[in-house]
């Protein structure tokens, strides 16, 4: 009962189109928040798909891991929205499949592993401004926390849809600037991509 309330309140918000075109895998929390009207995902956003050949569903070729986002009912906007980029050159694709329901007030935050971990900047893209800073051994909800002064030990007796709604309302005040700077220069100042697979055991 629940899950069919839940995915009819996803319809009446910006993660509808998201949710329809199969992006919004994986989730620890695809459904209603605590908060009234407010939508929320947390979990991994599929950015290009793999062509599909027969029948054979393949795994999308490009994803953003570690998605936290909301979206409120009856609104075209998402408010919120914070990912993982192992590239800053993904940051076009994340733009282009949030498409129509980026704003110019919206909050968006993109964690990249191949920028220098000293800086942090804006990147205005698509009519929305992104907040574009650096993560290696980290999670993108310990950098959030960092970023957003919210205390660990506080958030620790929540769950995952308290934990969610705590960052999003801390997110949503967050005003620091950082260095503004165009795409193209990110992508002229970010260093050598990782490889995920590199000192994993087998």
């Amino acid at each position: 009962m629940t899950a069919t309330l839940a995915l009819k309140e996803i319809d009446d918000t910006a993660l509808a189109r998201l949710e329809s075109e199969g992006r919004l895998l994986n989730p620890l929390h695809k459904a209603l928040t605590s908060k009234p009207g407010r939508v929320g995902f947390r979990g991994e956003m599929a950015l290009r798909f793999a062509p599909k050949l027969a029948d054979e569903a393949r795994p999308p070729e490009l994803m953003c891991p570690q998605v936290m986002a909301i979206a409120n009912v009856g609104e075209k906007h998402i408010p919120f929205f914070a990912g993982y980029l192992l590239s800053f050159e993904h940051l076009k694709d994340v733009a282009d499949v949030l498409g129509d329901t980026l704003s110019a007030g919206g909050k968006y935050f993109l964690f990249c592993n191949n920028i220098d971990l000293s800086k942090k900047y804006q990147v205005p893209y698509k009519g929305a401004m992104f907040y574009v800073l650096p993560i290696d051994e980290s999670t993108v909800y310990n950098e959030l926390l960092d970023l957003l002064y919210l205390e660990k030990n506080d958030l620790k007796k929540k769950d995952t849809v308290g934990k969610l709604d705590a960052v999003a309302d801390a997110a949503l005040k967050f005003d620091i600037t950082f260095d503004v700077i165009t795409y193209a220069e990110g992508l002229a100042l970010m260093g050598p991509v990782r490889n995920p697979n590199e000192n994993r055991p087998v």
